[in-house]
């Protein structure tokens, strides 16, 4: 008599052991493609900064948070690891270490050997349409500074700092307009006019009378790299450059304001090459971010400069928050030495 044995055994259907590789397989192919493609976004950005151009938008906007590529960088190599993506893993190293590389403050920091002086305290100032003017009074009267940036200073704006600040400040120099297109320079010290440089919003410059030195004096605000703009932008900021290469030899001079381009602009780093130096990095300060206020300190880019020439020496630098303005006012201390 013959019996038959039936298994007990659990049956193999969906699920079975054989399709968790295939399904590990597809995760891993999907974290590779994810990771490519950050790891792609982010060597167009360093290509541009590897070829020494701004190149067209979207780049210009990107290259203002250039240090923040590092997130997208350190994601993709977290995928790649949990993929097994050998070559990845070796491309995003060597985009970390380039820009590691690219994250070093950039131009001269030589200090003046000269005796020195004078000593000034500078302020730039962005008051987005006039918004927080009356911030920024409270601001001047508190820090006292000897002489204030102040750009997108519209009539009202303008009227407001010649009540408020006419006692303290009787020299001053302006383009007078509406919304953006109004600055002045606000000084203790005696001013002679000077050319402005041509832009979209006024750029006024004047010659302060320092203790009988004379130091030349501009205010800097390119139209910012909006797309359909970036021509502009990338003009404006070739004109301070030229301004800044003409007046290389002319003795002390201060540029200083929204530039709407960070060091990580290859327009920017230009006007760096004629010699001035990024008063707030000689103070310690490369990379605090001064725009946009909603998320700095955290996270932004610093687009607000006082650039000096190198009979400055620089010795404190601070980012004020206004508010009522998308910018941090800069304020630093600088120092004018004699020529050796």
């Amino acid at each position: 008599m013959s019996s038959t044995r039936t298994s007990s055994g659990p049956s193999t259907s969906y699920g079975s052991s054989a399709d968790v590789p295939r399904g590990r397989g597809r995760g891993r192919a999907f974290g590779a493609w994810c990771a490519g493609l950050l790891f792609a976004g982010v060597s167009a950005v360093l290509a541009c900064r590897t070829a020494d151009t701004d190149a067209m938008t979207p780049f210009p906007q990107l290259l203002a948070f250039l240090p923040w590529l590092l997130v997208p960088t350190g994601t993709g190599l977290l995928l790649s690891l949990l993929a097994r993506w050998w070559t990845g893993l070796v491309w995003g190293v060597v985009l970390l270490g380039m820009l590691a590389w690219f994250i070093e403050p950039y131009g001269n920091a030589d200090e003046p050997d000269g005796l020195a002086v004078a000593r000034l305290r500078v302020l730039a100032s962005n008051v987005e349409f006039g918004g927080a003017t009356d911030a920024l009074v409270t601001a001047v009267q508190r820090e006292k500074p000897d002489v204030v940036f102040v750009s997108e200073c519209e009539y009202r704006c303008q009227a407001t700092l010649r009540a408020e600040l006419g006692k303290a400040f009787p020299y001053r120099q302006a383009v007078e307009g509406d919304t953006s297109v109004g600055s002045v320079i606000l000084s203790r010290y005696p001013l002679t006019p000077a050319p402005v440089v041509p832009g979209v919003m006024g750029m006024p410059g004047a010659v302060a009378d320092v203790d009988g030195r004379p130091v030349r004096l501009q205010l800097a605000h390119p139209k910012p790299p909006l797309p359909r703009q970036v021509t502009v932008w990338k003009r404006e900021l070739d004109r301070l450059r030229d301004f800044a290469d003409d007046h290389r030899d002319d003795g002390p001079l201060i540029l200083a304001g929204d530039f709407n381009a960070s060091q990580d602009h290859a327009a920017f780093r230009r006007i760096l090459d004629t010699g001035l130096r990024d008063a707030a990095r000689l103070a310690g300060s490369p990379r605090e971010p001064s725009w946009p206020t909603r998320t700095t300190p955290v996270l932004g880019t610093q687009i607000d400069h006082v650039l000096v020439s190198g009979d400055f020496s620089a010795s404190r630098a601070r980012f004020l928050g206004l508010p009522r303005t998308d910018h941090r006012s800069l304020l630093v201390d600088v120092t004018l030495h004699q020529p050796r």
